[in-house]
């Protein structure tokens, strides 16, 4: 597998700079650019067989969000939020030198894409939301709460990949080569062992979510997604427990009327690794 480029941006915080790391693939001339946002506890490097898809194509960008991956983590957890994400983005764009760039978020990724749609004159033409939209089922927000920010220290990379599977079966069928290509990514050495790549922070806000703010939220993201104007596909892992139907559909018939893409066999969230799934969203971002 060729490897990616790493390069880092700086973005501005309530407490000063921090850099934030992506991951570059194809022709760094290429004016056609995607970028690619991960969830919550993920990061960047979860799109490498995706980016080799379309690194042809496109010159790929997978961000490690603030907090995760090879980013800075923040002084200020308060700053570990969608608003602030999209700040960050906002910078990366103008870093990239395009006024246009195609989208792919899983996820928060996905929220992020949303958020950055939503505004005038985004740079957002074309976005891609996988197993998300303005509604979160709590049940979802519940099992995520059950582990974000967690203390974890594994004795081998083999322990921590058994151990995330169990945290995520959701993500569908795949081989244990497939596995223990997206679980290296997401770990860091810690003595002996291992332990999360990402800032037990993150969980901070996650945390601190009240019903009230839960509801005022969603009523946000659905105003936000009414005035996206770009076209849009909705992934939705078939057993998703994140996005329900129902809300999947309603996305079909307001704001940009997502063409919604339903996955078998798979719940929250569609990884994008295997080729059925790649299909979709290749002739997606490349149909005129």
């Amino acid at each position: 597998m060729t490897e990616p480029r790493l390069s880092h941006v700086q973005c501005l915080d309530t407490r000063g700079l921090h850099r934030m790391a992506y991951w570059e693939w194809g022709d760094a001339a290429n004016p056609r650019v995607l970028v690619c946002v991960h969830g919550l506890t993920r990061q960047g490097r979860d799109f490498d067989t995706l980016a080799q898809d379309l690194a042809g194509e496109y010159r790929v960008i997978c961000c490690d969000v603030v907090g995760r991956g090879q980013s800075d983590w923040l002084a200020d957890p308060a700053g570990y939020a969608v608003p602030a994400y999209v700040a960050d983005m906002v910078t990366l764009v103008a870093r990239l030198g395009v006024e246009q760039v195609d989208w792919v978020g899983t996820s928060m990724g996905g929220l992020i894409g949303l958020a950055l749609a939503s505004l005038p004159k985004s740079p957002v033409r074309r976005l891609v939301l996988n197993d998300v939209g303005p509604v979160i089922q709590p049940v979802a927000l519940a099992r995520i709460g059950s582990y974000v920010g967690q203390p974890a220290h594994w004795p081998s990379v083999d322990a921590a990949a058994d151990a995330l599977w169990a945290i995520s079966q959701g993500f569908g069928p795949r081989t244990r080569e497939q596995w223990l290509a997206l679980t290296r990514p997401q770990l860091r050495p810690d003595g002996d062992g291992y332990k999360p790549h990402y800032d037990p922070a993150i969980g901070v806000p996650f945390r601190a979510m009240t019903p009230a703010m839960a509801a005022a939220g969603e009523a946000m993201l659905w105003q936000g997604y009414d005035r996206i104007t770009a076209p849009t596909l909705l992934l939705r892992g078939a057993e998703s427990d994140l996005l329900s139907h129902e809300t999947a559909l309603a996305m079909t018939q307001r704001g940009p009327r997502a063409r919604l893409h339903e996955l078998p066999g798979v719940g929250h969230a569609p990884m994008l690794v295997q080729p059925e799934q790649r299909a979709v969203v290749r002739a997606f971002l490349l149909s005129t």
